[in-house]
């Protein structure tokens, strides 16, 4: 039998939402246990966000997007009795992930330093929208906020002057999701600093860091020349031309990214002296020309449709791509091939994201599907604490657990 990377490594997830449960998700997809803890009336806030839901009483498509592979447990951590739970789960796991508000889970003896304290070589990852210290520490944070806090409206969306300009924040809520990555990433690299020295370690991951953090080349664009910015549109501030073009009958993507490819480019559209300009013989001339450049090639654009495009530019190399809408997304005979679009065996009715990670040619997917809520937590009462069905039983009846 197939042993997972992440196979015997136990993650108590005290997190909700986005940012946390992304993290988590894939922890469990690369063989990590992962016991997520749910208050016991409403749960994880995603269950409602929507529509679209599951049938009649189902769970929101939200949900279903981050929580596949965990067992529900329903505690409420506002309780001694639920402080005493989660703290007794906390000692039998590696890892704690957490996305309450700085020293919320201090008063609950929740917090790193308690159960440190009791665990000394835990790993604890904390995720906030801005950090564990700073002027903003106390403010909560979320995605759509940290995009404009964190500079990435202002490169998306087309210029001010031009219609329909201004800032746009982008379809998904990459924040939350590069925090979990950043998250996963962190906790692994603790987990494995673990191994060696014996040590636990805190993890001070905040949406803010990440945001700025991922800004990647426009941020060094503006720190190496003192000039920020400005949005383009679908066009790249460094590389010409790289955007959307309009064809005869709708819209294609092209991302010329040399000089060779630029050439090819001109020879199918029949634009041969472009290359033989000064203005734009050179991804740098062509960076500075663009006013110029880019009317001539969008008037060869349209004269033929897409498809057209496509195919011929594909045949010489030159890359390219539609503007698909996800419904051709999941038709694309590539990502079926690569079973971006999944179902978990047991609730074949949910449908599931692939895991984009594969290792030794094999996709990384955890099987189990995401839990109802409180679905595991007799079970993990029972098998991983100890619990009888006694005390189970008068839990639940105080309203601890559900």
């Amino acid at each position: 039998m197939d042993r997972q990377a992440l196979q015997g490594i136990r993650i108590l997830d005290l997190s909700r939402i986005l940012a946390g449960p992304w993290c988590s998700q894939y922890l469990a997809d690369l063989g990590a246990e992962v016991i997520k803890i749910e208050h016991p009336d409403r749960g994880d806030d995603t269950r409602s966000w929507g529509p679209p839901y599951v049938g009649d009483a189902g769970p929101a498509a939200y949900y279903l997007c981050a929580n596949r592979g965990k067992q529900s447990v329903a505690v409420d951590i506002a309780s001694d009795e639920g402080q005493r739970i989660v703290r007794e789960l906390a000692l039998q796991c590696d890892v704690v992930l957490e996305n309450f508000k700085v020293g919320a889970l201090r008063r609950y003896g929740l917090d790193y330093a308690s159960l440190k304290a009791l665990k000394p070589d835990l790993v604890y990852c904390s995720i906030t929208g801005f950090g564990q210290d700073g002027p903003y520490a106390q403010r909560a944070g979320y995605d759509f906020l940290l995009q404009g806090m964190g500079g990435l409206m202002s490169l998306t969306g087309r210029p001010d002057a031009e219609p329909g300009g201004g800032p746009v924040k982008v379809g998904v809520a990459v924040t939350d999701l590069f925090t979990g990555m950043y998250a996963s990433s962190a906790i692994l690299a603790a987990l494995w600093q673990r191994e060696r020295q014996g040590v636990g370690a805190h993890i001070d991951l905040a949406l803010l860091d990440v945001q700025v953090g991922m800004l990647a080349n426009q941020a060094l664009n503006y720190l190496v020349s003192g000039q920020v910015p400005e949005r383009l549109g679908n066009a790249h501030p460094n590389i010409v031309p790289y955007e959307a073009f309009a064809s005869a009958d709708g819209h294609l993507i092209l991302a010329v990214g040399n000089d060779e490819q630029f050439a090819r480019f001109c020879r199918v559209a029949g634009l041969d002296e472009l290359p033989r300009d000064p203005r734009f013989s050179s991804n740098r001339q062509r960076v500075l020309h663009r006013e110029p450049l880019l009317p001539l090639l969008r008037s060869a654009l349209k004269r033929r449709p897409s498809a057209y495009w496509l195919e011929t530019l594909a045949a010489a190399g030159v890359p390219c791509g539609p503007i698909n809408t996800l419904e051709q997304v999941f038709a694309d005979p590539q990502v079926r091939h690569r079973s971006m679009q999944r179902h978990c065996p047991e609730r074949p009715e949910l449908p599931q994201l692939g895991n984009p990670t594969r290792i030794d040619g094999k996709p990384q997917f955890a099987t189990r599907a995401p839990p109802e809520l409180g679905q595991h937590t007799d079970q993990v009462l029972d098998g991983l604490l100890g619990y009888d069905r006694q005390r189970i039983d008068g839990l639940r009846r105080a309203g601890v657990i559900r």
